[in-house]
Order: C-alpha cells, then structure tokens, then sequence
C-alpha cells in the first residue's frame, strides 16, 4: 500500500510513511469489508460515512505536516484509523465524533492498539470545536461545502495548519489554511477530491419551484 498507492502521490514524508506501515489499517475496517482495507477505494462504515482510500487518508495528514509536540484536532474519528495515524505523529490528539457508536468503536480499536495520546469525544464540529484550543493543527475528515467556520481559524495557534475540503459534488477541494500571524491567515488549494459531506455542516439553501 505504501510503495505503490501512497509514496507515488508525492506523499514522502518518512515519520508518516512508517506511521502507516506500523497501524494495521485491516484492524480498523468493519467487518465484511476487511478484504477491501487495502484497496485504492473508499470503504463504507454504515449511518452514510466511509472511511476514505489510503491516498486520500495520507495525502490529508500529509498537508498538515504534524511534529512531536503538535496539540491536533480531529473532527470526524470514524473508525479511528486516522486517528491512530496521528496519535504517533503528534503529542496529542483530540478527535471529536457525532456519532457515539463510532466513537465507542474507535476507542476500542485505538485501545487494542495501545494508542494513549487520543482523547475521543461525542460531540457536534462542524462549527467547530474550541474547548481545547489552540490546536496546531486540524483535520476536518468531511467537506464543509460553504468552507470552515472561523471559529476554526481562531482555534489555530499562530503557525497552526487546518485542512479541510471544500465545495459541493462533483467539485471539491483540499485546502490547507495556515495562521502566520494573529491576524493574518494564507490559503492554498491542494487537490481535488469528492467526499461526504460532515453532518450538520452548513451547506447552500436550496431553491425549488
């Protein structure tokens, strides 16, 4: 998977590229689909929401460049894998979940896998989430179709990076925003993707005649 899926994405950074050759992707994919862990394909995890392909995975937590002493939030624990991933790439992480099934699921796969850096809570991000802020960095693990809420760009610390994706299907994109100053905020496109929507995110009023 890391050779040929990941390392060709320009994906090279060594202390991620081991991450993902150590946490056993397999042990985080529900049942019935462990034969499909590996494939370059999202894989379905129930309530709507997937558990997105190891490229994509990579490519996101790649953009956020994660050192040792990096305070991340996460928002959207699905499975926990990516979770996992960042839990050995940053000091700590706290990973927020609507859903508390796949919150209690992902504390027990994060626990088998003596993860013990990952705070998991149930709760609504999709405005946000300050209550541990500042974060150096923050993952939005769904698209925000009007763009994140700048209550996550106050809850970055200065040099703190969010990626998130925006826009509507078919026409998204990762974006990597990073907080240079307090008041100064700089904004880059990355790639494009197509993914779910984050539940309760806000999204364009629709009109019908």
């Amino acid at each position: 998977m890391v050779a040929q899926q990941i390392r060709t994405c320009e994906v090279l950074d060594e202390r991620l590229l081991e991450r993902l050759r150590v946490v056993p992707r397999e042990d985080f994919v529900p049942e019935g689909q462990r034969a499909a862990a590996f494939a370059d394909a999202a894989i379905p995890i129930g309530r709507g929401q997937i558990m997105f392909s190891p490229v994509l995975d990579a490519r996101l937590v790649n953009a956020l460049a994660l050192t040792p002493n990096d305070r991340v939030l996460e928002v959207g624990t699905g499975t926990g894998y990516v979770t996992a991933i960042m839990a050995g790439l940053a000091r700590l992480v706290f990973s927020v979940e609507i859903l508390p099934e796949f919150k209690r699921l992902a504390a027990m796969r994060l626990a088998a896998q003596g993860v013990s850096n990952a705070q998991l809570e149930v709760g609504d991000a999709a405005h946000g989430w300050p209550r541990h802020a500042p974060y150096d960095a923050i993952l939005v693990s769904g698209a925000l179709p009007l763009g994140p809420d700048g209550r996550f760009r106050e809850s970055l610390a200065v040099g703190g990076r969010l990626v998130v994706i925006v826009g509507e299907s078919p026409a998204m994109e990762a974006r990597l925003i990073v907080r240079e100053d307090v008041d100064r905020f700089s904004e880059r496109s990355l790639f494009e993707t197509d993914v779910p929507v984050l539940m309760n995110a806000p999204q364009r009023e629709r009109f019908y005649f």
